[in-house]
């Protein structure tokens, strides 16, 4: 994918080295890293090179000598969080620095993003923004000269104007006191008492203030155009928002701050005006001190790798930090300084784990922590990778203070001891299964071997009586105090390789999976936006008591089930009634095209060719794409112990199988499900044990078993059966464990979920089904489900993130204390291009 840097697109997916082309001008994506035209090249000016990490006590200030336009302008910064919760956090404002009035700020408050005015105004969002893991684009305009009062204050985020909570908006050609004499702030506001307050905790990056209305713009253009254009744009393959360069005027008190000179902390070094308006800001409490107080860092919304542009070889993007949307750390583990730190406090003897933001199944990776520690105890501290993302020592292999290593809760020993301090590097070489240790630059040998599937770094903390534990981490984000192993890459987006679907290197998943929502007619209507052919097509009413209903290629159009009932497969005539190159089409069946009624339908590509396999005892017919890890197969039951073939490359981790021609339940099997377990889709059933129903025996690369149930083997019965297998990047299927907790588990994917779906697996509950197109912005409270004819409801449950879902409820469904959950789940997009959601 081309640079184009003649003021065009700024394309950066799956970015590694760019290398000439013969076009002019032109800088092409060389995906193996390897320079091809010598010399220097210009960086591309929307990359953004630096990032400052707001440590809590850290803010910018200005005091304007002149006011400027108090009643139109626009501020535009990339933000990512590494504080949640209810306390206000402050992204920009202006207040006296010894009165309490007048004032007018940009905070986030109870994670929501509010606009907020002394004269009475205050535009909150209906969204809440408390994903850490990535960054946002938040966007402010505001222009209260305007007669219409919707069109007085806007909020972007990522590009897309939010919806407003109840907004009470200023009064038509008010004057704030954003722009005025007043002090002006970044990252905290006066609190009028003669100190800072509401301090911002996280990082920023590109900041951007215009003066009045931007180049170009009119009251009328400014109300109707999306002005998040002026500072970032969709990436055309990733589909991701990332950083514009604006153009045009920044008018009297406008500026631009890129953090880009941190040579120093004053305003003519880090708080430096770049827009060529020279109305720098004077930095406070900022540090740019090499060591674990940096916070100048390469922690940027974009990826990019440049070995010659005054970046001195730097790899820039997304970097890991420690995860705060994992469940509250009960007062033992405080995560503070942009969440690359980890700290106790005194009291009891007790530990607790914490895990990054990132995780990873191949390559070779790096990262170094250095240890803190009062006194000489903290005996249980470790640093390490860990199999899961939840808080037992025992799934770790880590590397604890006393010299020993842990593997899987096994002690053995190991290296030297390590104090206060001390910096240990982790290698972890995914490609050998090996993990070595550094304490101090020094190998501490191979700790490990043979390991696989996905590890994610983790830290153990002590809290005992008189003694504290700490980690200070550096995933990359800032220079590592030792070299790291040749060959290994720090924990940076831009260090992924190009997400792939099978051997297709994919950035938006949506070419395998889509939701479309539409509103029904009563008559024929074609429904479109799916972006392909899809070969299963899932749909429900959202707005009525219908059941839901279910068609795929293989069986053919008009051919029905339902996934909430029993009943054998039916031919409606006036259902599903063809399959489009961008979607499908339906007749006036009033489960699916009800005048007026809103459905939604959840579609998957499955290759489009149908075959004959005969790789089971019992032969198939498949529409399979190994690429996507899907795969629709119908056979005749024999009534015999036997096996089908599924026509995908790797084992199925997700099965759900259907008796056509008899009234059966729907069976499931689940990877985390053994070879005599399963569940019923269209009821309400805990996990049931049948040795007859799967042979005792689970899926392999290329048949899955059935025994002699008639459920899934009747004899010369017609069997359908949808099979999923797990795609980094796209698709995923796992258990979790629930806390009881309205701050629940967090549930890492690798991707930015789509669809989600989960099932109380030792309990009986309802499936619940969610996505991200009737739920755009969190919190994700709209649920339908598969076992229910019933409508939609609304539960404020989850938040889907950047790179998994949260579960934000005690509702036995999804979250009582001990429970057991079942998931399955489908991407948006990679966690390599995702914004934060």
């Amino acid at each position: 994918m081309p640079i184009d840097r003649n003021g065009g697109q700024y394309i950066t997916a799956s970015p590694q080295q760019p290398t000439q082309s013969s076009a002019p001008g032109i800088w092409d994506i060389d995906e193996q890293g390897s320079a091809q035209a010598a010399g220097r090249w210009p960086l591309p000016p929307n990359v953004v090179q630096r990032s400052l990490r707001f440590d809590e006590t850290a803010y910018f200030t200005r005091t304007p000598t002149t006011a400027g336009d108090r009643r139109t302008y626009v501020w535009s910064g990339w933000v990512k969080r590494s504080v949640l919760g209810a306390t206000n956090y402050a992204l920009f404002g202006a207040r006296p620095f010894s009165t309490s009035t007048p004032f007018t700020f940009l905070r986030f408050v109870s994670d929501a993003l509010v606009f907020t005015d002394d004269g009475g105004a205050s535009v909150s969002t209906a969204s809440v923004y408390r994903d850490p893991s990535a960054w946002y684009h938040v966007v402010l305009a505001v222009d209260t000269t305007n007669g219409t009062s919707a069109n007085t204050v806007r909020i972007y985020v990522n590009g897309v104007a939010a919806t407003l909570s109840s907004p009470t908006y200023p009064a038509t050609n008010a004057q704030t006191t954003i722009n005025s004499t007043n002090i002006n702030s970044i990252g905290a506001v006066t609190s009028g008492a003669s100190s800072y307050v509401n301090q911002f905790p996280g990082y920023m990056a590109e900041v951007n203030f215009i003066d009045g209305y931007p180049t170009g713009y009119n009251q009328t253009t400014f109300a109707s155009l999306n002005v998040a254009t002026l500072f970032g744009q969709t990436d055309a393959q990733t589909g991701q928002w990332i950083p514009r360069v604006y153009s045009g005027s920044y008018g009297t008190n406008g500026f631009r701050l890129q953090f880009l000179d941190n040579s120093g902390t004053t305003a003519t070094t880090l708080g430096k005006d770049t827009s060529g308006m020279g109305n720098n800001w004077t930095p406070n409490n900022f540090s740019v001190t090499a060591g674990t107080g940096n916070d100048s860092l390469r922690d940027v919304p974009m990826n990019y790798y440049s070995p010659d542009n005054g970046l001195g070889g730097e790899v820039i993007g997304n970097y890991a930090t420690f995860n705060p949307a994992l469940p509250a750390f009960s007062g033992i583990i405080t995560l503070s300084n942009g969440a690359l730190d980890a700290t106790t406090g005194t009291g009891g003897t007790t530990g607790q784990s914490t895990y990054a933001t990132f995780a990873v199944n191949s390559g070779k990776w790096y990262w170094e922590a250095t240890f803190g520690q009062s006194g000489s105890s903290a005996f249980e501290a470790h640093i390490g990778w860990a199999t899961a993302a939840t808080d037992n020592s025992n799934l770790a292999y880590a590397y604890l203070r006393g010299g020993q290593k842990v593997t899987l809760g096994t002690l053995a020993s190991y290296g030297a001891s390590y104090v206060a301090n001390d910096v240990i590097g982790v290698a972890l070489d995914m490609d050998a299964g090996t993990m070595t240790f550094y304490k101090n630059g020094v190998s501490q040998g191979t700790a490990f071997t043979g390991l696989t599937g996905t590890l994610i770094p983790t830290v153990r903390v002590i809290r005992e009586a008189s003694y504290t534990s700490a980690w200070y981490a550096n995933f990359g984000q800032r220079p590592f105090a030792y070299t790291a192993p040749s060959g290994f890459k720090a924990l940076c987006t831009q260090n992924f390789s190009a997400p792939r679907i099978g051997n297709v290197a994919v950035a938006q998943a949506n070419d395998y999976f889509n939701t479309v929502l539409y509103i029904g007619t009563g008559s024929s209507l074609s429904v479109t936006g799916t972006g392909f052919q899809p070969d299963l097509v899932w749909i429900k009413s959202r707005s009525a008591a219908t059941d839901h209903a279910l068609y795929d290629a293989v069986r053919g159009v008009q051919n029905q089930l339902e996934s909430n009932t029993t009943t054998a497969e039916t031919a409606e005539t006036t259902g599903l009634t063809a399959f489009g190159a961008d979607g499908f089409t339906v007749g006036s069946l009033a489960q699916v095209n009800t005048n007026t009624a809103t459905y939604v339908a959840w579609q998957w590509n499955a290759g489009g060719s149908t075959v004959t396999n005969t790789s089971g005892t019992i032969t198939s017919s498949v529409r399979a794409s190994q690429t996507a890890g899907f795969s629709v197969v119908t056979y005749t039951g024999t009534g015999a112990n036997g096996t089908v073939g599924h026509g995908l490359s790797s084992a199925p981790q997700f099965l759900i199988v259907r008796n056509r021609d008899t009234v059966y339940n729907w069976r499931v099997w689940h990877t985390a499900l053994s070879g005599t377990q399963l569940l019923y889709l269209n009821a309400t059933d805990a996990t049931a044990t049948d040795a007859t129903m799967w042979n005792s025996t689970i899926p392999t690369s290329s048949v899955f078993s059935v025994g002699t149930n008639g459920g899934v083997n009747e004899s010369t019965k017609r069997i359908i059966a949808y099979c999923f297998a797990a795609v980094p990047g796209f698709s995923a299927f796992g258990s979790y464990t629930g806390n009881g907790s309205t701050d629940g588990p967090f549930i890492y994917l690798g991707f930015r979920p789509a669809w989600i779906m989960i099932k109380r697996s030792d309990a009986i509950e309802n499936w619940n089904l969610y996505d991200n197109k009737r739920n755009p912005y969190n919190v994700a409270d709209l649920e339908l489900y598969p076992n229910l004819s019933n409508g939609e409801g609304t539960t404020a449950d989850r938040d889907f993130l950047s790179n998994g879902f949260k579960i934000r409820s005690t509702n036995a469904g999804r979250n009582a204390s001990g429970g057991t959950y079942i998931y399955a789940a489908f991407a948006e997009i990679p966690f390599q291009f995702a914004n934060a959601r």
